[in-house]
């Protein structure tokens, strides 16, 4: 016997070997749904209701595991968004649940290939605050690494990863919208020029030794700064970055003793509450005859709002670095349109590899019902 089987068409019966062939069956829509918020939807004081804290990250992502098959979650300092197939339910009322906040008046949700594309851009950077920056390439890289660790993964979050990192990539090398891009560390660093002026002499001090931290000291030796202190909670971390770029390492525990010297604070680290009230930054200002400037890059944000209050200090936070931001992007609005163009031509790729699963699935499906031919 053998397998009569046409590849362009699967027939009704088989009885009659002029039969109409099946109408081809539709592909089921990409079950991929992007949900979130950030810089551009969500004031500071929201993104921080949606912060991920360390101790709540696994019991966020059990929640969200009951309402999909594959979750990836991305958490920076401007957003906080989850990746989800083969959801179902409501995704508004999985992300709120996992946060147990009401959030939806700042929420975003796409679906199918809207969602693959705000991945693809988000990897490339277009839809950050800072639009071209590179770091959120290694932040979305990190987070599909963890969500295979964790087994939370299948074939299409892994592939609309590869894909998403694979659009950062081109778009970096190919458009030159990198070249001579500003990070949020470099936008604090030009903030701190605009208000104190030329910051050569003067003593900065770090709150933090992270990825940004280093960053952001990176950009402070570059304006001129000579004096840096790197304060951490972890001595050892504070002292291997003072190391690596140059400055003084300080505990966490002295930083009221070393916190009159700065005259530029920028905080950039993760903490359960408030690394830094008003009462001790009023304390060194008693100590001091110049103000003192604080950015506060952090989210959640490690330095009290009230600081604001405080006579000679003058606090900023990440949404006050728009203005400097929108100033930096006309210089790079000439790279946009091949960037998109560079997103788009992945994003289909995406489809095509999901039409041709989708199609083969199908095609296994309806292989009993094809008859076997007598020779």
């Amino acid at each position: 016997m053998t397998l009569a089987v046409n590849p362009q068409a699967l027939f009704l019966s088989t009885e009659n070997a002029a039969a109409e062939p099946l109408t081809q069956p539709s592909v089921p829509a990409l079950n991929l749904v992007a949900i979130g918020l950030n810089h551009q939807t969500a004031p500071v004081d929201v993104r921080e209701r949606a912060a991920v804290r360390e101790s709540e990250r696994e019991a966020i992502l059990a929640h969200l595991r009951q309402h999909a098959r594959e979750v990836m979650l991305l958490a920076t300092c401007n957003r906080t968004e989850v990746y989800m197939a083969g959801i179902e339910g409501d995704p508004l009322a999985a992300f709120e649940g996992a946060w147990g906040h009401s959030l939806r008046h700042h929420l975003y949700v796409y679906e199918g290939q809207a969602a693959a594309r705000h991945l693809y851009r988000v990897a490339a950077g277009l839809n950050s605050l800072v639009i071209g920056e590179t770091q959120i390439q290694g932040q979305v890289k990190r987070a599909w690494q963890d969500a295979a660790e964790r087994k939370d993964t299948g074939a299409l979050l892994n592939k609309a990863a590869q894909g998403a990192l694979n659009a950062g990539k081109r778009v970096r090398s190919e458009t030159g919208l990198s070249d001579k891009v500003v990070s949020v560390s470099s936008a604090a660093v030009e903030l701190a020029e605009q208000v104190l002026g030329d910051l050569k002499g003067r003593t900065a001090l770090i709150l933090g030794a992270g990825e940004t931290a280093e960053l952001t000291l990176t950009h402070l030796r570059a304006a001129g700064i000579g004096n840096v202190l790197v304060v951490n909670r972890t001595a050892e971390r504070a002292r291997q970055l003072a190391k690596k770029l140059g400055g003084r390492a300080c505990p966490g525990e002295f930083l009221h003793e070393v916190l009159p010297e700065a005259d530029v604070v920028i905080a950039s680290s993760a903490a359960p509450h408030y690394v830094l009230e008003a009462s001790g930054v009023q304390r060194a200002l008693e100590r001091r005859e110049q103000p003192m400037m604080l950015i506060d890059i952090s989210v959640p944000r490690i330095l009290n709002p009230d600081i604001a209050a405080v006579p000679g200090a003058f606090l900023y936070n990440l949404d006050d670095l728009q203005q400097v931001v929108s100033r930096n992007l006309a210089s790079r609005r000439a790279a946009l349109p091949q960037a998109e163009q560079i997103v788009g031509t992945l994003v289909d790729d995406l489809m095509h590899w999901h039409e041709f699963r989708e199609r083969a699935r199908q095609g296994q499906e309806l292989m009993p019902s094809v008859a076997l031919a007598s020779d």
